[in-house]
């Protein structure tokens, strides 16, 4: 009672009681809350923190995207965050230093961002390639493009051009075209990590922790699309080739390999548009998808020309005899689709704002380009999860990404 007058008394009591509540009860708490409160929560105590490492929250495997700012936009160093369970808050990133206002984000994997950027003396922002950290900050530089080991060499010029050649060609390109580029790192442990890149229509490139040139995968070119899960490299050619590739060991093994047709673009057609139905659909683009199971879905991504209008089609893939058949999907289930990461997540349904049964596509839409949208499976139609203030926030591509938060 002689305390009760006392300023200090309750809150020094208090968070003598907050630090040392059993580790028990503080990860059944810090399990039960959204991924921004979960990293709030971290930063409460020491004891807090401790208890947040040996916690595997449902959050952690949230779907959130990433709003990158326009090249012009003055304070261009940083990004801004959205979280369909938070969709009434954006988040903005610290500032991500000078050499990422000058760079382009390529790929993702948990919070890692596949990164390129220039350098003072070359226009050309897109093959100085390295791994950064959103949240973190920690960078990973990856060997330069000229430094390969094979039969395809790209040397750089003092002009801005590349010089592609092997055994049996030589050319001057402005752009040698870094195609489906994919990357994967232990984010616990960061010891290990792998990156992969299709060079135009030549070759394959890749390179693993400890490594200071790009390996080429032998026998892949025409690189059209790729998925990299469980260390295997799931591979598409604009050749109509399908490949599977175990990277486990030191050198990856091809386990399968057979025809697939996915390199079918219709609306490079255009002499055809007017002999077709005025709303009539068309092949935009086609992706390959690994499902939670393993299974691989070819992904149809469908456009009404003349509305705008967008539409999915979803094949499963089997093989018999080394050649495809494709059974039309009707439904994802409970998994959610990530598109350009090509994969499927399961959606829990405590969680709200992620929708099961749904695809998500980078990309910001509506008809002021100020909506971001997925596409409900169940309905067939496009659905809004958000509208974007633009006088605000001034915006030029979005990515949806995994973050992953389990030992930072």
């Amino acid at each position: 009672m002689e305390n009760k007058h006392n300023p200090n008394f309750l809150s020094a009591d208090v968070s003598s009681y907050w630090s040392d509540l059993p580790i028990d009860l503080l990860t059944s708490v810090l399990e039960q809350l959204t991924f921004a409160n979960f990293q709030r929560a971290k930063s409460v105590c020491s004891s807090w923190y401790s208890a947040s490492r040996e916690v595997v929250s449902k959050n952690h495997q949230i779907l959130w995207l990433i709003l990158f700012p326009e090249e012009d936009d003055n304070n261009n160093s940083y990004c801004t965050l959205f979280s369909p369970e938070e969709k009434h808050k954006l988040y903005k990133t610290q500032d991500l230093g000078v050499e990422f206002a000058k760079s382009v984000c390529i790929a993702t994997y948990g919070s890692w961002l596949l990164t390129t950027t220039k350098t003072c003396l070359m226009r050309d922002p897109r093959y100085n390639l390295y791994i950064l950290n959103l949240f973190t900050h920690e960078k990973i530089d990856l060997p330069s493009v000229e430094s390969q080991l094979g039969t395809t060499k790209i040397e750089r010029g003092l002009d801005d051009w590349f010089l592609v050649s092997n055994d049996q060609f030589e050319r001057k390109v402005k752009d040698f075209g870094v195609r489906s580029p994919v990357i994967w790192i232990d984010e616990k442990t960061k010891e290990d990590y792998i990156v992969l890149w299709g060079l135009g229509s030549w070759c394959v490139f890749y390179a693993k922790k400890g490594d200071t040139s790009w390996n080429q995968v032998p026998g892949l070119s025409h690189c059209l699309d790729m998925v990299y899960k469980d260390h295997k490299l799931y591979f598409s050619s604009t050749i109509n080739s399908f490949t599977i590739l175990d990277f486990s060991g030191e050198i990856p093994q091809k386990i399968f390999q057979c025809d697939m047709q996915l390199f079918r673009f219709e609306l490079r057609r255009r002499h055809r548009l007017s002999s077709r139905p005025s709303n009539a659909w068309f092949v935009a683009e086609t992706k390959l998808v690994v499902t939670v199971t393993g299974d691989v879905l070819k992904v149809q991504r469908m456009i009404r020309p003349r509305s705008g209008s967008e539409s999915f089609r979803v094949y499963k893939v089997y093989s018999s005899a080394g050649f495809p058949i494709y059974e039309q999907v009707d439904s994802l289930g409970d998994e959610a689709m990530l598109l350009d990461l090509g994969v499927t997540v399961l959606v829990d349904k405590k969680v709200e704002g992620l929708h099961r049964n749904s695809i998500y596509f980078s990309g910001i839409q509506g008809k002021k380009k100020n909506e971001i949208v997925f596409f409900n499976f169940e309905t067939q139609k496009m659905e809004s999860l958000k509208k974007i203030d633009c006088s605000s926030v001034k915006l030029s591509k979005a990515r949806w990404f995994l973050p992953s938060f389990t030992r930072t």
